[in-house]
């Protein structure tokens, strides 16, 4: 007879490999599968041909405001300090990311204080009192002015549609500024992990209640398999077979190029490009772990849709109200449970999902 599992995790990113960590430690045997021939999802590393450490699905900088999931991840890696800079190219200049003081220095000519931010955005703001669109959140914040240099054409080209088809929350993300913190994020920790995040899952995984199987048909293991439950972070339509219709998802087609320098090319970590061309950012990794090399390696985005990769989810009223009929088909599913970005049709960060998946785990240990 085949071992039976009292868990089968479908994905094997962070909300899988988080869920499988706890349940185990707990005395739960866990099966842990994913499609791919590699654990840790989105955020897997690895050394290129030069050594340099890359991430084939973009650059994930770990941030959190909590203690409890920095003190989480912190048991199965060291991180570094880095603090994650972004600068956005528009017209042959280079301009902070997100808008604070010095960007407003720059895009206006003038040496703007900290006190006169206020009035120069009451200025510039359009009176809209409740925002119905991700073109909407920003011209009621900023004006029209910032808002065709640094999202109009960024969020078109990221996401294929025009920003007013978009909920607000798409360009809400980042926060605007008046003082001269020019961090990416705000978060009171951050950082990468020293060894890459590869190390980390290998770590988490550990545990021997874990199994992990690489290159796995989740139908396939579902129906040769045996266990009491089922825990899918992948695709909610695609585990209904899109019955109801395809859910949209923004893809990613992420190209790496070794360049022959020992100088960083990028002035940042991140670049950002509003203007027509294909790619919206492109990334350095050599900023991230500060490593010497002859070379140095970028990693370009260009955006892609159809039957790529889903990565996002396209946040905007009829794709909530399609999402929510696969919700009510999932709450009718027996002993299956979803989460994740994928499962729940959600935009998480890392921290979020690792949230996430903790407040699942306890439940599950409590019996509920």
């Amino acid at each position: 007879m085949p071992r039976r599992y009292h868990f089968l995790i479908v994905g094997c990113g962070f909300t899988g490999a988080t869920l499988a960590e706890r349940l185990a430690a707990h005395g739960a045997r866990v099966l842990v599968i994913d499609r791919r021939d590699h654990i840790g999802g989105n955020a897997y590393d690895r050394l290129d041909e030069h050594g340099i450490r890359v991430g084939p699905y973009g650059p994930h900088l770990f941030h959190t405001r909590s203690e409890k999931i920095w003190r989480y991840v912190n048991r199965f890696a060291t991180f570094n300090d880095y603090e994650l800079r972004v600068q956005a190219l528009h017209g042959g200049r280079y301009y902070d990311l997100p808008l604070n003081l010095s960007t407003f220095r720059a895009f206006f000519g003038n040496d703007l204080r900290e006190q006169d931010v206020p009035a120069l955005l009451a200025e510039l703001r359009e009176p809209i009192e409740q925002p119905r669109n991700a073109e909407e959140a920003i011209v009621s914040q900023v004006g029209r002015a910032l808002y065709r240099a640094f999202y109009e054409g960024y969020t078109r080209k990221q996401w294929g549609m025009e920003p007013r088809e978009l909920d607000a929350s798409v360009t809400l993300r980042l926060p605007i500024r008046h003082h001269e913190d020019n961090r990416y994020f705000s978060d009171r920790w951050q950082g990468l992990p020293i060894e890459g995040y590869t190390r980390l899952f290998e770590r988490m995984l550990a545990h021997e209640n874990i199994t992990v199987a690489l290159n796995a048909d989740d139908r396939a293991v579902r129906a040769s398999e045996r266990f009491d439950k089922l825990i899918y972070t992948g695709p909610i339509d695609a585990y209904f077979d899109h019955a109801l219709g395809r859910l949209p998802y923004r893809s990613i087609d992420f190209r790496l190029e070794s360049i022959a320098s020992r100088e960083l090319v990028q002035r940042v970590g991140l670049l950002n490009y509003p203007d027509q061309r294909a790619y919206t950012r492109s990334a350095e990794y050599r900023h991230f772990y500060g490593q010497s090399s002859d070379w140095t390696t970028l990693g370009r985005d260009y955006p892609c849709w159809n039957d790529a990769e889903p990565y996002y989810p396209v946040p905007n009223p009829a794709n909530r109200a399609l999402y929510a009929r696969y919700k009510a088909l999932a709450a009718a599913e027996t002993d299956t449970l979803f989460c994740g970005r994928l499962g729940t049709y959600k935009y998480y960060n890392m921290d979020q999902c690792i949230a996430q998946a903790l407040t699942l785990a306890e439940r599950l240990l409590r019996g509920n």
